[in-house]
């Protein structure tokens, strides 16, 4: 098809008019006479203005310092296997054996070994190897600060490099593995800067935070996020409460800040979620009222003195609340109340919910651990406990935590010849040899009692606070509960030297 004068004019005139736009999108003049274009003023927009992390930043970082880990590494425990190498090493081989001349020109001796000084001081002593490094910060200008208790657990050395650079020795005043927060002390002539714990209580999910640390051994670097959530229990200890931000965190950052916009510590860097090791965005803060109170008594004693009150617990589910007659699932189930403990000598016994501490309610089990470690031991406190459809006050002598469990052992019963079988609830028992409780020597796979954990082995001791002692006893049990209109029942299990209690659902026909 042939084009006419009039559409290549079209034409042109519509690439002219594509080049002039484009031309004023980028900033170019007019085309004047065929020539190169003119370039005119770029356009300029003022940004808005938004808020930073600069003025925080600048104001908190000299608090945030590196912390260096060094420790005496024994030369014999601190060997390691070459992949060229055997169990027996290459110790029976010549001297002029190709595969010693190998490890030799590449620095191992004979067994896959580094050949390296260990040695460097006249009297032979070692002189102490880094191990490991993390983050911390001032606390106080004459030198106190505070990193995490897995930075330093290692160590017989410790160094401190400021955001200037400069470096001071640091003494480890005191730790706290439960909690895993650390105090070291700086002596120097210099007034350092620090920084306060925040009100946490007072934190929000979806508050700002800025994270300060060392990650990786680069020193003073600064990431920022949100609290994505409060309150995470990652089984890192008996007292977890961690707060959830989302700001870069990785190795190197443990015992770090995060601050709030104020330049407050609201929580201290601890741990990642992290599959393949680095930062996913999901990080772990110890808050900083746990923080301020264990590192108020690390810098007073050197230690932390936490109430005991000597029970073994576990958390209220909708069917244990069902099966006690409880309206809501809050409260820790006391599974076993332990011997000489200052539970047992008040009365407190298994069965019971605890509901309340002085007047405080109680919502979980975690929530009961933190309430009495906050208190001092051999105060006196009120303990309302849920027992048989009704609430009772204890007064209860808190004891100090003992500083490790002591756990009765106990042989596993064996099983008479002639089981029962207690149908609807899918089990087969049989009496212990002692007379106190019923073995379970088979479990229905497909019962609500498998899917509940109850194993062959566990040994039945209550049903509903009532101790059972025979097949009939349960049964005489389940029918008192479906007669008071209950949905579950509860039972007491024994394992090994554990108790436990589970809820299971009455077979309604």
């Amino acid at each position: 098809m042939s084009t006419t004068p009039l559409s290549r004019s079209r034409k042109r005139l519509m690439a002219a008019a594509a080049s002039v736009a484009l031309a004023g999108a980028i900033g170019l003049g007019a085309v004047t006479g065929g020539t190169a274009p003119v370039y005119a003023e770029a356009v300029r927009v003022e940004a808005p203005q938004a808020p930073g992390f600069a003025d925080v930043v600048q104001q908190v970082s000299p608090a945030v310092v590196s912390v260096q880990v060094k420790a005496r590494i024994d030369p014999a425990a601190d060997r390691g296997m070459s992949p060229f190498s055997n169990e027996q090493g290459f110790d029976d081989l010549p001297d002029n054996h190709p595969l010693k001349r190998f490890f030799r020109q590449f620095g191992q001796d004979g067994n896959g070994n580094q050949d390296r000084p260990r040695f460097n001081r006249r009297d032979g002593s070692q002189k102490p190897r880094p191990v490991a490094q993390g983050s911390g910060f001032f606390i106080s200008e004459d030198g106190y600060l505070v990193t995490n208790n897995h930075v330093v657990s290692d160590g017989t050395a410790y160094t401190v490099v400021a955001n200037d650079g400069k470096e001071y020795d640091a003494k480890l005043i005191g730790t706290d593995p439960r909690t895993d927060l650390a105090v070291l002390k700086v002596d120097a002539s210099t007034k350092f800067t620090y920084v306060g714990f925040a009100d946490d209580a007072k934190v929000r999910v979806g508050d700002w935070v800025v994270a300060v640390g060392n990650p990786f051994g680069l020193g003073g670097t600064v990431t920022a996020g949100i609290v994505s959530a409060r309150g995470r229990d990652i089984g890192a200890g008996p007292y977890d409460d961690f707060l959830q931000i989302d700001a870069a965190v990785n190795r190197g950052n443990s015992g770090g800040p995060a601050f709030n916009l104020n330049g407050e510590v609201v929580g201290i860097n601890t741990a990642i979620f992290s599959p393949s090791g680095g930062n996913v965005g999901i990080a772990f803060a110890i808050p900083a009222s746990t923080a301020k109170q264990v590192v108020q008594d690390l810098m007073k004693s050197g230690s932390v003195q936490r109430g005991w009150l000597g029970v073994e617990i576990q958390p209220v589910t909708a069917d244990v609340a069902e099966s006690l007659g409880l309206k809501n699932e809050k409260g820790a189930l006391v599974a076993s109340a332990q011997d000489a403990g200052p539970a047992k000598q008040a009365g407190i016994a298994a069965g019971d919910i605890i509901t309340g501490v002085n007047g405080q309610d109680v919502g979980s089990p975690k929530e009961l651990s933190r309430l009495i470690a906050g208190i001092t031991p051999g105060k006196s406190i009120d303990v309302t406990v849920w027992r048989n459809g009704k609430a009772e006050t204890l007064k209860v002598n808190l004891g100090e935590i003992p500083g490790g469990d002591k756990k009765a052992s106990a042989d596993q019963p064996s099983s008479p010849a002639e089981p029962s079988t207690l149908a609807d609830l899918g089990l087969t028992v049989t009496r212990s040899e002692d007379g106190k409780g019923l073995v379970i020597t088979d479990v229905d796979p497909s019962s609500d009692a498998a899917d509940r954990g109850i194993q062959a082995g566990d040994v039945i001791t209550a049903v509903n606070a009532v101790e059972v002692q025979s097949a009939s006893d349960v049964t005489k049990a389940l029918d008192q509960a479906e007669k008071a209109g209950r949905k579950a029942v509860l039972f007491q299990i024994s394992r090994e030297d554990s108790n436990r209690f589970v809820a299971l659902p009455l077979n309604q026909g």
